[in-house]
């Protein structure tokens, strides 16, 4: 089954780079990144080295696709290397880079398996999801991290919440495609504005993910719209004030208190707002042996920029 799979995915005409978004990320991650850059971008160009890992769905479980999982080297995901790894949650990982073909949506059939980014799991196991638990799944599409939380544990209420229409339309299809009519029920989805979300529903849920819009470079490098790439490049600058803004909202939800600001940084170099990074970058690997050194670091940081330094990075 798996050969065949993997057949099929090969056949797929090879993705396009968009010159656009290359050249930005040329700029931009070569001065923030340096060296580091050279080896970033040989892995975010070529799709061939990316890690797609497997989660099975429980719903409607694949015994022949994981046979042939562990057949083909496939290994578990993070088992046993995290305090909380429920055992309904079934994922693998293959040890050479290569991608399954996704399932196509079949209306009244369940998919076995859904791809996704392994990193992507992490948020979904930091929340330690308990059974009958009211969870809100903030910026739900396309689905993924809602599929993951529900193959933890059964909430006893979930609320998937998508504003973009587009990525809407995929959630509903992926819950469709994933969920059994039954667990439909615990279900809502809505296309809410999550910034607004925390006033009109405060204290409202035991927990909240949330999976803030980002720049998602990897997708916009291989668009086949320039115009629409060159546009999203312009508003990257805005999404980690974005990001805050949900965030506060979410801690309020939860009866936490949000403050205007944060009274301390435990980071030298903070990355909040993406203030300072090339600063940050500068001090990896540094030890200082006193105040005095990192007063002299700093200095020589800063004596060493141009004026643009204070427009592009403050």
């Amino acid at each position: 089954m798996l050969t065949r799979l993997k057949a099929k995915s090969e056949r797929k005409v090879a993705k396009q780079i968009c010159k656009v978004v290359l050249d930005h990320f040329e700029k931009e991650y070569s001065r923030e990144l340096g060296d580091a850059w050279h080896t970033v971008r040989d892995i975010l160009t070529s799709p061939s080295c990316w890690q797609y890992a497997v989660l099975l769905n429980r719903f409607n479980y694949p015994f022949e696709l994981e046979k042939d999982l562990h057949l083909k080297g496939y290994h578990s995901l993070f088992q046993g290397s995290l305090p909380y790894y429920p055992k309904s949650m079934k994922c693998y990982l293959s040890r050479t880079p290569h991608r399954m073909p996704s399932e196509r949506h079949q209306t009244g059939n369940l998919k076995k398996y859904y791809l996704l980014n392994a990193a992507s799991l992490l948020p979904v196991l930091a929340l330690e999801l308990r059974d009958g638990e009211k969870v809100l799944d903030l910026c739900a599409g396309p689905g993924g991290k809602s599929i993951a939380l529900l193959q933890c544990a059964y909430p006893g209420y979930l609320h998937c919440n998508e504003y973009d229409s587009l990525r809407l339309r995929w959630l509903r299809q992926t819950l469709e495609s994933f969920i059994p009519q039954p667990l439909v029920n615990v279900i809502k989805v809505s296309e809410l504005d999550g910034r607004e979300m925390g006033d009109s529903q405060p204290e409202t849920f035991d927990k909240v993910l949330v999976d803030a819009p980002c720049s998602n470079d990897r997708s916009w490098l291989f668009s086949s719209d320039s115009q629409n790439a060159a546009c999203r490049i312009s508003q990257r600058r805005n999404l980690p004030l974005l990001q805050i803004e949900l965030l506060r909202q979410k801690l309020l939800q939860l009866d936490w208190e949000a403050l205007t600001r944060l009274p301390y940084s435990p980071d030298i170099a903070p990355s909040d707002l993406h203030l300072f990074r090339s600063l940050q970058n500068s001090l990896n690997g540094k030890n200082f042996n006193s105040l005095e050194d990192c007063k002299r670091h700093l200095e020589q940081f800063f004596a060493q920029k141009d004026k643009k330094f204070g427009k592009m990075e403050l």
